[in-house]
């Protein structure tokens, strides 16, 4: 019996739904894990539209988290603020070099390469 209740999709209160607006009406609670993980609530994923592999976009608002379904990706501030400086390096001819031909040929060699380097890394890694 259990399983059968467990597989009825979720279905909002009437009034959680108006028009394009959500109005929030669902409050859930998660354990955080050791790892710093949580299990997103069935209720919150079907009210978001979300399952397996889709992508959720976290907010800090104060003390607050506002969680929503990410339809774009991720944007790193900072990846965007190294790449803008880039650009303008590009722009105004400064810090421009060539790539070392050994590089180059390396790149394009990886690039047309379908397969994919598993092998195990040995040694300390620094990211």
């Amino acid at each position: 019996m259990i399983d059968r209740v467990r597989n009825i999709p979720y279905s909002p209160p009437k009034d959680f739904l108006r028009g394009d607006r959500k109005v929030s009406g669902i409050r859930e609670q998660a354990t955080l894990t050791s790892k710093g993980q949580i299990t997103l609530p069935k209720a919150i994923r079907q009210a978001l539209g979300v399952s397996q592999g889709g992508k959720l976009t976290f907010e800090l608002r104060g003390e607050e988290i506002v969680v929503s379904r990410s339809d774009e990706p991720h944007r790193d501030p900072a990846i965007g603020a190294f790449l803008a400086l880039l650009e303008a390096d590009i722009r105004q001819g400064r810090n421009i070099g060539s790539l070392p031909e050994e590089l180059v040929d390396a790149m394009l060699e990886a690039a047309e390469s379908d397969s994919v380097d598993d092998q195990d890394i040995e040694g300390e890694v620094d990211i």
